[in-house]
């Protein structure tokens, strides 16, 4: 198969991996570099195999059952439980949709002047209408257009002088010298592998197949089965390293000019962009800021799907991009009621950053038990039939809930901050 080939295979994948890095996302990466340097690149590498193996999982679910996730996990769970679990979910995802949102108003208002709140509402509403009136076949070329912002963040590592030996070492060899490293080590676990990119990769997966007539559920069309996984691992493996490698490229720039400066104490993504200006100059300043708003654009879409998808294939509802608001409309006024909230967060008296930590601790409690249900799920015949995950899948996969399930209790004994 040609790469261009490949690429063309590239979807579902593509997009959740590109939506981790959103702008809630690229401050934890920011804070990392600029905090410790090149120390905490090894994170990456680490959590690689990690989100590998929690995606395969969910968009193998949705392919073989033509069913999101949340409709199998009901099949393993009971029902208080799936309840309490996509409540949390929806819960975090409005607060990180509201952190975005600020996050993409503060840039914007940093580059082109005016009220950042004005800039919020904006970016929401536009978000929003694309949803609701764009069906899901043209929306979805949207999204992976989108992609394309990420490669601002890795040209930005050819703006300055990077310490490639050293970045090399620290790439590979793992290293906690502090308190404060290990808080941002469980940090980038949190970010990186987070519950909602369970749900929108199985859900995409399912919208994948209204949208080709000869693909049908693996559970009904066995024949068609080495030609999906093989898909489904391209995409996924691709989406996974290009968030990874946009994450090192976010670790190596704000290490290679803030660190490096001194300048170690970054609470936002936006403030990354502003501490840069005066270090690597207005250009890099100017590409941090547009990133963190074309992230944005791309991610918080996917975090406010994830909500209307997992409520509503708990509550049985109808749920898909390709429906109009008349046709899904409990689907619609979840992803609304996410985005409304979510503005208000932006001109409520909170604190950002507290926001954001509430906000990966529920991700954290919340993603321990939705893998737990999703391994279960995916080795039950009943739920697979005769596409149970494969052995390596199951072994990686319960290496990933082991290491949430760290994270999570590392989480309890992290300060807000």
């Amino acid at each position: 198969m040609s790469i261009l080939e490949s690429l063309k295979r590239l979807g579902p994948g593509l997009v959740t991996g590109a939506a981790d890095d959103d702008p809630s996302g690229i401050a934890t990466y920011s804070q990392a570099g600029a905090q410790f340097g090149t120390g905490l690149m090894w994170t990456m590498l680490f959590a690689f195999p990690l989100m590998v193996a929690a995606q395969l999982a969910s968009a193998r679910v949705g392919r073989v059952t033509g069913k999101g996730l949340g409709h199998s996990l009901k099949k393993v769970m009971p029902s208080w439980a799936i309840v309490s679990i996509v409540g949390l979910l929806f819960v975090a995802n409005t607060i990180n949709i509201g952190a975005d949102l600020a996050a993409m108003g503060e840039a914007a208002g940093l580059t082109a002047g005016g009220g950042q709140h004005v800039f919020t509402l904006v970016f929401a509403l536009a978000s929003l209408l694309l949803q609701m009136f764009i069906p899901y076949d043209r929306y979805a070329s949207v999204l992976k257009w989108l992609t394309l912002v990420l490669l601002a963040y890795v040209a930005l590592v050819f703006m300055v002088k990077v310490d490639w030996g050293q970045a090399l070492r620290d790439l590979v060899v793992p290293h906690i010298d502090s308190r404060q490293a290990v808080t941002t080590v469980v940090a980038v676990l949190g970010t990186t592998i987070s519950p909602f990119l369970f749900f929108w990769q199985a859900a995409q997966e399912v919208e994948e197949l209204d949208q080709v007539a000869e693909r049908e559920p693996l559970k009904e069309a066995c024949e068609q089965a080495q030609d999906a996984f093989n898909r489904i691992r391209i995409d996924t493996f691709g989406g996974m390293a290009v968030s990874n490698i946009v994450a090192l490229a976010i670790m190596l720039g704000t290490a290679a000019t803030l660190h490096a400066a001194g300048k170690t104490d970054i609470q936002s993504a936006a403030d990354a962009a502003k501490a840069l200006q005066p270090v690597a100059g207005q250009l890099a300043f100017a590409i941090f800021s547009l990133g963190i708003i074309g992230t944005g654009m791309l991610a918080v879409p996917v975090l406010a799907g994830a909500s209307g998808y997992a409520v509503c294939e708990v509550g049985g509802w109808s749920a898909s991009l390709q429906d109009n608001p008349n046709r899904a409309r409990v689907f619609y006024a979840i992803i609304s009621l996410g985005m409304v909230l979510g503005v208000g967060l932006d001109w409520s008296p909170i604190s950002p950053m507290k926001a954001l930590f509430w906000s990966a601790v529920i991700n954290g409690i919340v993603a321990v038990p939705v893998l737990i249900a999703m391994m279960v799920a995916v080795s039950k015949r009943e739920v697979m039939g005769d596409f149970v995950a494969p052995l390596p899948l199951k072994i990686f996969g319960w290496i990933t809930t082991a290491a949430m399930a760290v994270a999570a209790i590392g989480m309890a004994f992290v300060p807000a901050s």
